[in-house]
């Protein structure tokens, strides 16, 4: 049983103002296994306090002392790998497997990409007799999600610390364990006092208090487009840049010339991972109408090797993060049925074999049409939805007929014909053929929120420009 019952302000483990816990729940096993502290109003104001006050020595340090300073951070991390990867299963339910060769790495690739980065930045440019300049934006509110709980809090650290900025941090109250670890981490490493801050708490009491702070700059928030409205509303009195990775239901047009046995096949994986729990998961998948029947075969067929169970025993997916999430899933997945979409596998219930844990049954729906709501709505679960098209163009247009913009997929042979599609997807990223780049900027279109993470454009977001004019005159001779 863990408890996390203090907050990490201005270098010190400190008691919350009001003694009031919060349980966890370990979605494998529907029971507590932990409790934290409900942060306050009073306790922001600490925080914020405490990081104003660094931020006066910490956005002088040189690039010099801020690289150590990533690379002290970056050894403290590598030390607690195996404790990261385990608090990452109890919280949120991740497989073990998907914990240690996911979850945890992408803390050592933001580190390792941020220092990358740091070393030739330009924080400083001359244009003609200007000095452009960039600066930190000062202290910097982070809510972080419990889909992925480290890497989110790791990329939005990572950068805030690079420019010289100071930090309030309030993790998932779902997920909140691996940001305890994380906390302990930076504060091994030595970040100086104030510089990093963390609180525990509920969205509408520690994040809404974040959002709306006088003494906070810029919001990174991380979560669903409803929850990141509020937050926007919330900051909007204080004109404080706001940046949102919000929610996503991505399309994955297969080309009439791709190989459909892999194309497919990764399409689903790509749903299923992480219990569907990724806010870029392919989740409509778009073939030629001729394709269909030979579509949803091959997907049923992934899908129902998709093994469902507990995350420790070595299976491809475990539960999805709380009951309200899996009776949504439950819901989404009846309204699929009732609306006329062709059930191939999967379908509402546990799955067999499972007791207690909020597990969800791989699931794959064919002849799916855009206006279905299956189609419309981030389901966040191991469901996918397969739309048919007439043509290229048509493909387009329904992928693009979505409120959403965060990431879009493309399978196909020639590279004429993709490069023209990518050119017409609103989305933030595209991936071909199954392309990644973790170190590529992260971010959304539309609905899906705005700003980028990740590498030297997440930098900017923590950064303002100031112009500095004459800079580069000869003196006015007397």
């Amino acid at each position: 049983m863990r408890k996390y019952l203090k907050f990490y302000i201005d270098g010190h483990w400190v008691p919350p103002e009001t003694p009031k816990q919060i349980s966890v729940i370990n979605p494998a096993s529907e029971e507590v296994c932990g409790y934290i502290s409900a942060g306050s109003i009073v306790d922001v104001n600490r925080a914020v306090t405490a990081a104003k006050r660094a931020f006066v020595t910490f956005s002088r340090t040189s690039r010099e002392e801020r690289i150590e300073l990533l690379q002290r951070v970056l050894a403290e991390f590598r030390k607690r790998l195996g404790h990261f990867g385990k608090a990452v299963t109890e919280e949120m339910g991740s497989p073990a497997s998907l914990a240690d060769e996911a979850h945890v790495p992408s803390g050592i690739l933001y580190l390792n990409a941020g220092i990358e980065d740091l070393k030739t930045f330009k924080f400083e440019e001359d244009r003609g007799t200007t000095r452009i300049v960039k600066e930190p934006i000062g202290v910097c509110g982070m809510i972080t999600p419990w889909n992925w709980p480290i890497s989110q809090l790791v990329c939005k650290v990572v950068p805030a610390l690079a420019t010289g900025c100071t930090m309030v941090v309030k993790p998932s109250e779902q997920a909140p364990f691996s940001a305890y670890i994380w906390a302990e981490v930076m504060d091994a490493a030595g970040v100086p006092a104030g510089v990093f801050n963390m609180i525990n708490g509920l969205g509408p009491e520690v994040g809404a208090a974040i959002a709306s702070h006088p003494g906070i700059d810029m919001v990174s928030f991380t979560g669903s487009t409803r929850a990141g409205i509020e937050v926007a509303r919330a900051a909007a009195a204080t004109i404080k840049r706001v940046t949102q990775e919000l929610g996503g239901k991505s399309p994955n047009i297969i080309l009439e010339d791709a190989d459909f046995e892999t194309a497919v096949s990764h399409g689903v994986r790509s749903v299923m991972s992480n219990s569907g729990q990724s806010c870029n998961a392919p989740t409509r998948m778009l073939v030629p109408t001729t394709r269909m029947e030979e579509a949803a075969a091959i997907a049923k067929r992934v899908a129902e090797v998709t093994t469902v169970g507990d995350p420790n025993d070595g299976v491809s997916i475990g539960p999805v993060v709380n009951r309200s999430q899996w009776e949504k899933i439950q819901r989404l997945i009846q309204v699929g049925v009732d609306e006329g979409a062709t059930l191939v596998t999967g379908g509402v219930g546990r799955p067999v074999g499972t007791g207690k844990g909020f597990y969800v049954k791989p699931t794959v729906f064919a002849n799916v049409k855009n206006h279905m709501t299956i189609a419309r709505e981030e389901i966040f679960g191991p469901v996918l939805s397969i739309l048919s098209y007439e043509n290229i163009d048509q493909a387009v247009e329904i992928a693009n007929d979505t409120e959403y913009g965060l990431a879009a997929y493309i399978s196909g042979s020639d590279t004429k014909t993709i490069r023209v599609v990518a050119s017409q997807l609103r989305a933030g990223q595209v991936s071909i053929n199954g392309g990644g780049d973790a170190t590529a900027p992260f971010g959304g279109y539309k609905l899906s929120g705005n700003g980028r993470e990740v590498g030297e454009y997440g930098f900017h977001e923590y950064l303002e420009i100031k112009a500095v004019l004459g800079y580069g005159s000869k003196p006015t001779a007397k």
